[in-house]
């Protein structure tokens, strides 16, 4: 999964922000050091969301090549934790409801997949049973 900046120069250095998140910039003195710079604010930005009812907008797929825009990976299990937060949102369940669909024993354990983590394969294996269209290939890029 990765989202999309737009960067731009001025006489400080260059800086960008992201195209699909509000709020979400940051700059460097070099290219490298800005590439570097916005992989570690894009994931602090995602792994940090208000409530357990934040919603962020996916990627979008029309911006990928576009001149003065640079594409930004997201660490595979913070991808995860917002793709499970989205499916659960966009399919209006609360997170008890989740749990219950998942098969988890409480409400917690659910909890703990909105979080970044390391889910095991049979937690992955309910997460794409409750939610068929599940997209887990974008949690890698």
């Amino acid at each position: 999964m990765k989202y999309h900046f737009q960067v731009h120069e001025d006489s400080d250095g260059l800086w960008a922000e992201c195209r699909e998140l509000e709020g979400c910039r940051s700059q460097g003195d070099t290219f490298e050091e800005l590439k570097e710079n916005l992989y570690e604010a894009l994931n602090l930005y995602l792994d940090e969301p208000a409530g357990s009812n934040m919603l962020f907008p996916l990627p979008d797929a029309s911006l990928d090549g576009k001149q003065g825009i640079v594409a930004v990976e997201v660490e595979p299990t913070i991808a995860f934790a917002m793709l499970v937060r989205h499916y659960r949102i966009t399919h209006r369940m609360t997170q008890k409801e989740a749990q219950e669909a998942l098969g988890l024993p409480n409400r917690t354990s659910y909890a703990r997949l909105e979080k970044k983590g390391n889910p095991r394969l049979d937690t992955i294996e309910k997460v794409i049973k409750a939610f068929p269209d599940f997209p887990l290939h974008q949690c890698f890029s």
